[in-house]
């Protein structure tokens, strides 16, 4: 077993620099929504480029992550990692000084290119600088609160910008973030070692391809819907592909995406609860803000201003993480994150043209922001659980995949459900009804999103093994009739944490069910 890495030498320098940088590339989507009609003013943008603006970004963002994940690892993390900030903020500078729609959307699909390095790369960085237990359970919780409130407060941000300078100060304000970060993280960064072995070119191009053409179909359905021939083309042909990926990944000595990550399940429930999750608050946001603005008659602005409490909710919550988790399973607070955000989405899904904010969306927004604080933590934390350190990276980049083709796919669904609210009444009480269905599915979509109520989710104790019993020869056995092997244990004993990764040091111990223990009257097996 290789040794757990040792501690950050400046931790705190190297999680902000993490956390900033992750930041920086994460409200991205909503400061486009609030650029986009003095975008199309300034540079006389039809419809179907003003599309294309916010779509070159999602589909090379989503399309490179995978490949974007493979880079850190051959190259090296902290390199790949600087060089995806220059490109994303030059990128950034060039979109502020565009002169013509062209340039605005060539720019943007190269910030999707430095996004697809800076992501994957920054969630693997953190991973490798801070060794298993408490450290990196507060980082990976920071994490993820910053991936929470990127959104909302992305909204704030550029509604303000926007509306006091320009839809251009939006991009113009990463670069000396972008510029700050390039120059500290060389200096305070681990470098970590380069893999050897050949590159996955074949793997490479179906995953690019596969997901682009998936996410290009998604994308297209909010043009000409999911019956259009360009949506069924797109999305077969993506799906194609990506069975020729796995296919492809089977057979690869150095696989883009090691199909091992999927033999845990915790890591694989945590991929589809993130897609499903994210699936449900990208619709959240793309509605509520037409609730504020079309039905309540909030300007850009005071909509913006209007995510606050749920931004300032979500990063309360999300600091309180690291405690939680020395008291008790990761998988408790993911539940009631998910839970509360369901709570929440649905009472706000009945608001209509007589709500009023307070009651209407603000109080069911400070539920939906103390769900996302509670979950996107152990989302995050579960999507890299027990992954080796050389495949860091390509967990990284599947929870980063997953989060981005949910987004996608999320507003695709909930718009085409908004679509099926028949045209009756006023504009406004038509636009009031087809926000209450899209977020009726988001909140089914938060529904799927939670973990089954199997034992294995629930706490477990660990008993010694005896000679003899499979889990001496293989002490990470489960005591059922599966043959399958736990992972990554961390080398100290804590019954409150999660028992796919503790074990006492040195010794065969199995975890046992109490359910378990409950089935089989009381014969440990």
């Amino acid at each position: 077993m290789k040794p757990a890495p040792t501690t950050a030498p400046r931790p705190a320098a190297i999680l902000a620099i993490i956390l900033v940088s992750y930041f920086m590339i994460l409200p991205d989507n909503s400061v486009i929504f609030t650029a986009l009609p003095g975008l199309q003013e300034d540079l006389q943008l039809s419809t179907g480029e003003l599309s294309w603006v916010q779509d070159a970004y999602t589909l090379v963002f989503g399309g490179l992550l995978l490949l974007g994940a493979l880079a850190g690892d051959l190259l090296g993390r902290r390199r790949v990692f600087v060089f995806g900030l220059v490109v994303f903020s030059t990128a950034s500078l060039l979109i502020g000084l565009a002169p013509a729609g062209w340039w605005a959307i060539a720019g943007r699909a190269v910030q999707g290119i430095g996004a697809a390095i800076v992501a994957p790369a920054s969630l693997s960085l953190l991973t490798a600088s801070f060794p298993e237990g408490s450290e990196r359970t507060r980082a990976v919780a920071l994490y993820g609160a910053t991936a929470g409130i990127g959104a909302s407060l992305g909204l704030v941000i550029g509604r303000a910008l926007a509306h006091w300078i320009s839809w251009r100060a939006g991009f113009f304000v990463n670069v000396p973030i972008g510029a700050a970060m390039i120059a500290l993280a060389p200096r305070f960064l681990p470098e970590t070692g380069r893999a050897l072995g050949r590159f996955d070119v074949f793997g490479a191009l179906s995953a690019t391809l596969g997901v682009g053409a998936v996410v290009f179909g998604i994308i297209n359905t909010a043009d000409e819907g999911w019956a259009s021939p360009v949506t069924v083309t797109a999305v077969s042909a993506g799906v194609v592909l990506l069975v020729v990926f796995v296919l492809i990944e089977r057979r690869a000595a150095q696989p883009i995406m090691p199909l091992r990550l999927f033999a845990s399940r915790r890591r694989t429930g945590a991929y589809l609860a993130r897609f499903l999750y994210l699936g449900a608050m990208i619709g959240f946001f793309f509605f509520t803000t037409q609730l504020m603005q079309e039905v309540l008659g909030f300007d850009p602005l005071q909509a913006g201003i209007g995510f606050l409490p749920m931004t300032a909710v979500n990063f309360a919550v999300a600091l309180s993480i690291p405690r939680l988790a020395g008291r008790m399973p990761g998988s408790i607070p993911l539940v009631a994150g998910i839970l509360v955000t369901l709570a929440g989405m649905f009472w706000l899904s009945r608001a209509g043209v007589d709500s009023a904010y307070l009651t209407g969306v603000a109080l069911p927004m400070l539920l939906i922001g103390a769900g996302q604080g509670l979950a996107f933590a152990p989302l995050t934390s579960f999507g890299i659980i027990g992954a080796p350190a050389s495949d860091a990276g390509a967990a990284s980049g599947l929870v980063n995949t997953f989060h981005q083709v949910g987004t996608c796919l999320g507003l695709g669904i909930a718009v085409a459900a908004a679509a099926t609210v028949p045209t009756t009444g006023s504009a406004v009480a038509h636009l009031a009804a087809e926000v209450s269905v899209a977020l009726t599915t988001g909140s089914v979509l938060l529904l799927l999103a939670l973990p089954s109520p199997r034992p294995s989710f629930f706490p477990q104790t660990w008993l010694p093994a005896a000679p003899g019993h499979p889990g001496w020869s293989c002490p990470y056995r489960r005591p059922s009739a599966s043959t399958e092997l736990l992972e990554s244990p961390v080398p100290r004993f804590n019954r409150h944490q999660d028992p796919l990764l503790l074990r006492p040091e040195g010794q065969a111990f199995i975890p046992f069910s109490t359910h378990a223990f409950h089935n089989t009257k009381g014969k440990i097996p």
